[in-house]
């Protein structure tokens, strides 16, 4: 398979008077795909995290399409804001809000909440991204969105660690599966990239969803939730394949720096997700 790069200038998208930190932030996303900032958080805070996620992991299982299925044994739920007690304190993190600005823009949004759970027995994934390229990236290379994870637990190698082949944000190809999805051919390209990820709780990391990455089998006894945020540039549209929502008292009491990023209605009733981003592709893992 020939993998075409969609990124042809070596020209950093900075932000006018970008600083030291701003610029190797910008630079480690358009370069590697991925950046981290390690103790962001307490553990202490990082539990309650997971207690709230396992609160809403046995929710979203006692209903139909609560839950959806990444892989065996692995599951995907997308929650509202409101679930999540430490809503605020993620998405007003001085270096999340630093990161945000700098690759989306001032103007950016938040579009997603929700978790990844791979329990014992997850099966490695195949190698994928999360969704297929945006024309503004394949044309103008660019990047219109981020995906932050926290880990909720402290990651160890038989977890079924988080596995990314830096730098491959910009492959392009026609043969990629539903745009997502790189033939086996190709797997040597990122097998040899691979970089396996070992976070600890209250390290945060931010990458482009469109960076190779794969989870690998869990061969421990222990899940490894894994908060999820999701952030857009102004017209990425990512908004429109997610629910969320707040109702108006919680939309009342949130900081307006916090609202002013929201994309997403204010209810008078929240209504459970129904999970719709489902990836056809890991379903069934890798064979």
């Amino acid at each position: 398979m020939t993998v075409i790069s969609t990124r042809g200038s070596d020209a950093l998208p900075l932000p006018q008077g970008a600083d030291a930190e701003t610029e190797a932030i910008v630079r480690g996303l358009y370069t590697d795909g991925i950046v981290a900032r390690r103790g962001a958080f307490s553990p202490e805070w990082t539990d309650r995290v997971r207690v709230d996620i396992e609160t809403a992991f046995a929710e979203a299982r006692s209903r139909k399409n609560g839950a959806v299925g990444r892989g065996p044994h692995r599951y995907y739920v997308e929650i509202h804001p409101e679930q999540l007690s430490g809503f605020v304190d993620l998405v007003d993190h001085p270096w999340v809000r630093q990161v945000a600005a700098a690759v989306l823009g001032p103007d950016y949004q938040i579009v997603e909440v929700g978790f990844d759970i791979p329990f014992a027995g997850a099966q490695q994934q195949p190698w994928h991204r999360d969704f297929a390229m945006p024309e503004a990236t394949r044309t103008e290379g660019r990047l219109t969105s981020l995906a932050f994870n926290l880990t909720a637990v402290d990651t160890a190698e038989d977890m079924g660690p988080f596995e990314i082949a830096p730098g491959t944000q910009w492959d392009w190809s026609e043969e990629f599966d539903h745009g997502m999805f790189p033939p086996k051919d190709a797997y040597p390209r990122y097998e040899e990239r691979a970089v396996r990820k070992y976070p600890q709780r209250g390290d945060i990391s931010a990458r482009s969803a469109l960076t190779i990455h794969r989870g690998t089998q869990n061969r421990s006894a222990l899940s490894r939730p894994v908060l999820v945020l999701g952030l857009d540039a102004p017209g990425a549209g990512n908004a429109e394949h997610h629910d969320l929502a707040v109702t108006r008292p919680y939309d009342d009491a949130l900081p307006q720096r916090v609202r002013d990023h929201l994309a997403c209605p204010v209810v008078d009733e929240l209504t459970p997700i129904t999970q719709r981003h489902t990836i056809e592709g890991l379903v069934m893992g890798e064979a």
